[in-house]
């Protein structure tokens, strides 16, 4: 029998109590290890059925409520919330709990508080996309310093490895307390907070956090500021934590305003000069980068960078047959790895995985033209049937033209 129970991506809609235990009756919870709901959406009766069912799981251990509050009211979703969360306070085998795509907001998240500062058996923490902002930000980072302090007044390390919390417009005001968190916790592996609206002061707030962190081997802030007005103190608070990592295997700074004038920014000074040799793969798209920062990367690949296998650069000042560019696609295609420095590069990697690149605007409009043709064509009915088939012909035709 089967230790995973989903309903993941079935549109369903449980309002009552008899719309879930329909699907829980045969299902014996004291077996089951993962539960997928997401893409689905709960109500306050059927989250409590969920939640006696689940008070039954003793072994569940990811336990994935993404996307699971779609069309509910914000008077809904506390209640909801409370009685899920409350029933996986006691999950002693609980590893995984992902709550993300839901609209919480700040006025909602006070219900996840007693499951994130009472179980601390978890590893990993999905909050991606929940509209959180930084109060909302603030009241969750809080709860897991909470966490990772009762641990320690009880002789034991923290269990939390993987925090995920992107897309939430965290914002400079709730870094801090998310910087306290990560270094009183201090074993992550891996933290991504990318599209977060984090502004140079936070950025040196959460370089800081994470520096303590020395097995960090995943970190993910795209999209965040490093820099403004001129002032690089994100930047070298971020070169200087840099040295605290020496697991990093992956990097991903694009989209963060690392440089301003052309120069080469210190986070990249740092990485040649030795300060993570696991590095594996380094994304820094859009970052203003143009040949003096192409030329250093290129010479590192071969002596402080000799794990690297993958570089995103696209989006930044690069001249056409830029010669250090060039380099390190050679270089990084020796090893098995790839450069991707231009839309043609990932249509090439697209290519090469046997996916068929996406048909841009121009070709597809080629494709719809005929068929718009063939109704305005049409012979044999009134003006007002020809107009009618003539607009639902072009409508079905666009629907399929995507706009990159």
């Amino acid at each position: 029998m089967s230790t995973s129970f989903s309903l993941k991506g079935k549109g369903l809609k449980f309002n009552t109590r008899e719309d879930i235990e329909t699907h829980l009756k045969d299902v014996d919870p004291s077996i089951i290890e993962e539960i997928y709901l997401g893409g689905n959406t709960i109500g306050v009766d059927a989250s409590k059925a969920l939640a006696e069912w689940l008070a039954k799981a003793s072994k569940l251990r990811i336990a994935d409520f993404s996307d699971i509050f779609t069309g509910r009211l914000i008077s809904e979703i506390p209640l909801a919330l409370e009685a899920l969360c409350d029933a996986l306070i006691d999950k002693a085998s609980l590893v995984e709990i992902d709550l993300s795509d839901n609209a919480f907001g700040g006025r909602s998240v006070d219900p996840i508080v007693p499951l994130l500062t009472k179980n601390r058996n978890f590893q990993v923490l999905k909050l991606n996309n929940n509209g959180l902002g930084p109060a909302g930000g603030e009241v969750i980072a809080r709860a897991l310093q909470e966490s990772a302090k009762l641990s320690k007044s009880e002789g034991k390390t923290s269990n939390l490895r993987t925090v995920i919390c992107g897309r939430n417009r965290l914002e400079n005001g709730s870094a801090p307390a998310w910087a306290e968190a990560f270094a009183e916790h201090g074993l992550l592996e891996e933290v991504r907070m990318p599209q977060n609206g984090i502004r140079m002061e936070g950025a040196i707030e959460l370089a800081k956090g994470l520096a303590k962190n020395p097995k960090l081997g995943y970190i993910d802030f795209q999209d965040n500021g490093f820099s403004t007005e001129g002032a690089l103190d994100g930047i070298e608070a971020w070169a200087n934590a840099l040295t605290s990592w020496p697991e990093l295997h992956t990097l991903n700074l694009s989209d963060c305003i690392l440089s301003t004038e052309g120069e080469v920014p210190q986070v990249i000074t740092q990485l040649v000069e030795g300060s993570n040799p696991k590095l594996k793969k380094l994304l820094i798209q859009n970052n203003n980068l143009d040949t003096q920062t192409f030329e250093v990367l290129a010479g590192a690949i071969s002596t402080t960078l000799k794990e690297l296998v993958r570089v995103e650069l696209q989006w930044n000042e690069a001249e056409e047959d830029d010669e250090h560019l060039e380099n390190i696609k050679l270089s990084l295609k020796q090893r098995g790895g790839r450069l991707i420095a231009t839309d043609e590069d990932e249509e090439e990697e697209e290519a090469e995985k046997g996916e068929e690149p996406e048909e841009t605007v121009e070709e597809e409009a080629k494709k719809v033209a005929p068929v718009v043709a063939e109704a305005l064509k049409a012979e044999a009915k009134e003006p007002k049937q020809v107009e009618d088939d003539a607009a639902d012909a072009l409508a079905d035709a666009l629907s399929q033209v995507k706009i990159q």
